[in-house]
């Protein structure tokens, strides 16, 4: 599992989150924990779509761990 830093704001419409290591990766919802909720799964969808971006027959997907 890996952790993402995002930014949670106060919006009119409720609150708007996003994720910087990820640039256009952002959410929204009508309470924080909602907000929260959205963005993991918009982050998820993120990241697989840029894994099968990047993916082709000369290369592998492998995990290295950051502290």
């Amino acid at each position: 599992m890996a952790a993402y830093r995002v930014v949670l704001r106060r919006s009119e419409e409720g609150y708007s989150v996003s994720c910087p290591g990820l640039p256009g990766c952002w959410s929204q919802g009508a309470t924080e924990e909602e907000a929260l909720a959205n963005i993991q799964i918009a982050i998820r969808e993120y990241v697989l779509a840029a894994e099968e971006l990047a993916h082709d027959d000369d290369s592998r997907i492998v995990e290295v761990a950051v502290a």
